[in-house]
């Protein structure tokens, strides 16, 4: 039987990058105080102040989905819903976390092509008259890079928000693969003002061991957020553990610049890809056209990547992949092609 290889199932099957695993073992010398009361969480809150510049609220999670869901329940009360794409990994990835953690709270899909949503879609959600047998869109939920590996203008995110903000509704920005984009052009320094409330800011996918950054730019958000993170679960004891490897990504650029070598991974797996691709290669992910026989084929070479909602199939590149790996798969691929 041949052994599984999740090499490009996902960026977050590799370990975590060496500068992470040195802010690891640095935070793990002596005592400190808990629940992120120490010296090291206020570092790592301090730096990602410094690379967002702005001032914001800075808690960490263990993972994505609890920051996700702690970010749309802080912006949509039970009886409100939150507009996402429909492919977003809130509305399909998160086993109704967001209601469950929000006591109800709904979801509202919309399309859009490689996951950003359609500006007309919005529009439309936004102008639909209230009505007490369903809940009205309260935030809006957005993901950067997308769900399909592609990255959002600045121009286009506001389009986005402005309509939003205008009737009042919060907006959630979603960067699990944030770095990504950062590394594909995107200025994170704009976030704060486009008129961003939360942002999760990815640290697993990017190289760190478990850890995302709540980001809360809205500071009347701010009160009770520790209560909100306790009774959630995630107000951990050892907070120093989780906000360590926040030093490590951001204190020399390992965060953007790793995340440049998996977008560059991504690049190179695509100009030897025998198979069309579905959406633009913008960060560290293809999402390419193969037919079951030719997927059975890769998953018999050994190599496990998954098909995703819209059909495509996709190879994931990670701070960690190696040309020498690129170049194996890209062989294989032209086999099964």
């Amino acid at each position: 039987m041949t052994h599984a290889r999740y090499d490009f199932a996902s960026d977050n099957v590799a370990g975590a990058m060496p500068e992470v695993m040195e802010a690891m073992i640095a935070a793990n010398a002596g005592a400190a105080s808990g629940y992120g009361t120490d010296a090291i969480s206020a570092r790592a809150a301090d730096l990602i102040r410094q690379a967002l510049d702005a001032d914001a609220l800075v808690r960490f999670t263990a993972s994505g989905t609890a920051a996700n869901a702690l970010a749309l329940a802080a912006l949509a009360r039970p009886h409100e819903a939150v507009l996402a794409h429909e492919h977003a990994h809130v509305v399909t990835d998160e086993t109704g976390a967001p209601g469950f953690f929000g006591s109800g709270l709904g979801l509202i899909g919309l399309p859009g092509p490689s996951g950003k949503i359609d500006p007309d879609a919005v529009t439309a959600a936004l102008a639909q008259p209230e009505s007490g047998h369903r809940q009205p869109p309260a935030a809006l939920s957005l993901t950067q890079a997308t769900e399909y590996g592609a990255v959002y203008s600045q121009a286009e995110l506001e389009t986005l928000i402005r309509p939003a903000r205008d009737l009042g509704c919060g907006i959630h920005l979603d960067g699990a693969r944030l770095a990504n984009a950062v590394a594909a052009g995107f200025d994170l320094k704009s976030i704060a003002a486009m008129g961003v409330d939360v942002l999760i800011m990815g640290g697993t996918k990017a190289g760190a061991t478990p850890s995302e950054a709540v980001v809360v730019f809205n500071r009347d958000l701010a009160r009770r957020f520790d209560a909100r993170l306790k009774h959630a679960g995630q107000l951990v004891s050892k907070g120093r553990y989780l906000a360590a490897p926040w030093i490590g990504l951001l204190e020399d650029g390992a965060w953007t610049r790793r995340a440049g070598h998996a977008n560059a991974m991504a690049a190179r797996l695509a100009a030897s890809m025998p198979f069309a691709l579905r959406h633009p290669v913008d960060a560290n992910g293809l999402f390419v056209e193969m037919d079951e026989a030719a997927h059975k084929g890769l998953q018999d070479r050994g190599w496990a990547v998954y098909r995703c909602l819209d059909g495509s199939v996709r190879f994931m590149c990670s701070w960690a992949t190696t040309p020498e790996l690129v170049d194996a798969l890209a062989a294989d691929l032209k086999q099964v092609a």
